[in-house]
């Protein structure tokens, strides 16, 4: 019997999930892809903690739903400028100060998919 060539779209280790929006973020659950413009980045700091220890820099972005804020780390602050158009994949979503945060964490990516 004669096997089928395969019609998969996408690569066996890249899964495509459909398009997050900040309305459907919750506290402290997974980003599985989520598309924001950047609107303001604000100065670098450098912090030391157990789990990472180097430069960051807290942004914002918005979607047509809504704010969220977002942590830029390491050279991720020097890729994304204001404007930018990007995609956060594999992320995470926290809460602070009353306001819902997302950041890529240790296995999450950023993308800018447009300037």
């Amino acid at each position: 019997m004669e096997k089928m060539p395969s019609r998969r779209k996408f690569s066996r280790n890249e899964k495509q999930y459909r398009r997050q929006f900040v309305r459907e973020l919750r506290a402290n659950r997974v980003v599985k892809r989520l598309e924001l413009i950047i609107l303001r980045i604000y100065p670098r700091r450098i912090v030391y903690s157990e789990k990472y220890s180097g430069p960051l820099a807290a942004s914002c972005g918005r979607d047509e739903t809504g704010l969220v804020g977002l942590v830029l780390w390491g050279e991720q602050i020097d890729k994304v400028r204001i404007g930018d158009v990007v995609r956060i994949e594999s992320g995470w979503c926290t809460i602070r100060d009353g306001e819902l945060v997302v950041s890529t964490g240790l296995t999450g990516k950023i993308t800018v998919i447009d300037r």
